[in-house]
């Protein structure tokens, strides 16, 4: 039952927060239909949107002082006012973690109760009880720290996320494979399809290789390091490591011991006092090529030595940035060998075309001028809509009234009028009858010019 409960709770959890989430849109809704029309309201979810405030802070002059940001803003994360992760990416990350924990307690479910069954079956502690008790801790130990590497993964990506974003809107597209720096359209739709099931997916792999991996060096560490200095004591196992590692440390000496004798005696003195090194300039160019020589075959050596090296990085580096689908593991020039990083650059792509904040604006804006201009040529037609308010009606058609009579002074003569003392009215009349006296007056003149005659 127990066990039934650590599966169920993170549904639960979703469940309620969804049901909050959504009892508070509707209620927010409904506020403001009571106070707003639709298309006030529309408005102010566009003018309020964080894509018209980013707009808007590329028109402001930028400060002269920028604010002192905290030690969690410049080493952890900066919350930015003006960028909001899509719900895609929310999703992806919630899910991501919520299958962590559900691959993580079933694994801890089934690896308690292998061990419990095995301690049942020995019945008394002997030598391979003690065995298995290391084999537990350290599988415990490897857990967590798998589990923080995976989750720290989930929130860097949402941090890389919003780094090649906010790029790719300053038209900086230098971090990107120069075949990507103009999106294929098939390719990048794919990619955006594929990349939440390819996130969630490698974050799963990511997590077990890892922690296989750590398992393994736990192990080793346990018993290299832990069992002997526990039965032997530190010294003798310090005396030990000290023998053993004697080539390494002189293979690390004559490395030092070169970049250590080339700044001394094989540079050139520094241009000025000022400078952080010395110049990229040889001195005592004779000397340095019989370095050279006795050097040659030392550094075949170290060679070896640093190839393997080089390997067990590489690969530990990997292992690591598996479930990391926003950076390659390939070299440089090999990067569209790594699928999952092709899935990441199409995402950002598609995602880029989009939601870019300025053509969202000028589309915005775009349309809400079209549908203005739509309104004004059917302000005729739309007198006799009942949709449409009395007042409106009524002011439309009094300007409109307005418009007529002055083009045409003669039809205010002709208007229907009460029998009442009216000043204005009765300088309306008079200004009528003066405009259509002086009309026919230049119409006569016009008809009797020789020039207009045929």
């Amino acid at each position: 039952m127990c066990y039934e409960w650590l599966m169920w709770w993170p549904h639960v959890l979703c469940l309620g927060f969804l049901l909050v989430r959504f009892g508070f849109m509707l209620a927010k809704d409904v506020h403001n239909r009571l106070k707003k029309s639709a298309t006030q309201v529309e408005e102010d979810e566009v003018v309020q949107s964080h894509q018209y405030r980013y707009v808007q802070t590329l028109l402001r002059r930028p400060p002269i002082r920028s604010l002192e940001k905290s030690w969690f803003q410049r080493k952890v994360y900066d919350w930015d006012p003006y960028f909001k992760f899509p719900n895609r990416m929310i999703a992806t990350t919630i899910i991501s973690l919520i299958g962590l924990y559900l691959l993580i307690s079933s694994e801890q479910i089934w690896i308690s109760a292998f061990s419990n069954l095995i301690y049942y079956l020995l019945q008394r502690p002997n030598v391979l009880t003690e065995h298995l008790d290391y084999t537990t801790y350290t599988w415990y130990v490897t857990t967590a720290l798998a589990a923080l590497s995976s989750v720290a993964h989930v929130g860097h990506v949402l941090v890389c996320y919003r780094k090649h974003i906010k790029r790719l809107w300053a038209g900086k597209k230098s971090f990107l494979p120069e075949k990507y720096h103009t999106a294929n359209s098939a390719l990048s739709v794919a990619a955006f399809l594929r990349y939440p099931g390819w996130q969630i997916a490698f974050t799963l792999w990511g997590y077990m290789l890892v922690h296989l991996v750590l398992f393994v060096f736990g192990m080793v560490f346990v018993y290299l390091v832990v069992i002997p200095i526990w039965k032997q004591g530190f010294f003798t196992w310090l005396i030990d490591v000290t023998i053993l590692l004697a080539n390494f440390f002189i293979v690390l000496a004559l490395l030092k011991l070169q970049v250590l004798l080339v700044r001394i005696f094989f540079l050139q003195d520094k241009l000025s006092p000022q400078d952080k090194q010395k110049p990229l300039a040889l001195n005592n160019r004779k000397v340095f090529h019989n370095f050279n020589y006795y050097f040659f075959f030392y550094n075949v050596i170290l060679g070896l030595g640093s190839c393997a090296l080089r390997l067990i990085s590489s690969a530990f580096v990997s292992l690591l940035l598996v479930s990391r689908i926003n950076r390659t593991i390939m070299p440089k020039g090999f990067e569209l060998l790594d699928k999952g990083y092709r899935t990441w650059i199409g995402m950002i792509m598609a995602d880029h075309y989009h939601n870019n904040p300025v053509m969202v604006c000028f589309c915005h804006l775009l349309l809400k001028r079209t549908v203005e201009r739509q309104t004004a040529i059917n302000a005729y037609s739309r007198l006799n809509n009942a949709s449409v308010s009395t007042l409106d009606v009524r002011v439309r058609a009094r300007w409109l009234l307005l418009y007529t009579l002055l083009r045409n002074p003669r039809l205010i003569l002709l208007r229907k009028r009460e029998k009442r003392n009216n000043n204005q009215e009765q300088l309306a009349v008079v200004w009528a009858t003066m405009q259509t006296q002086q009309a026919d007056a230049a119409a006569a003149v016009h008809s009797t010019d020789p020039s207009h005659l045929v």
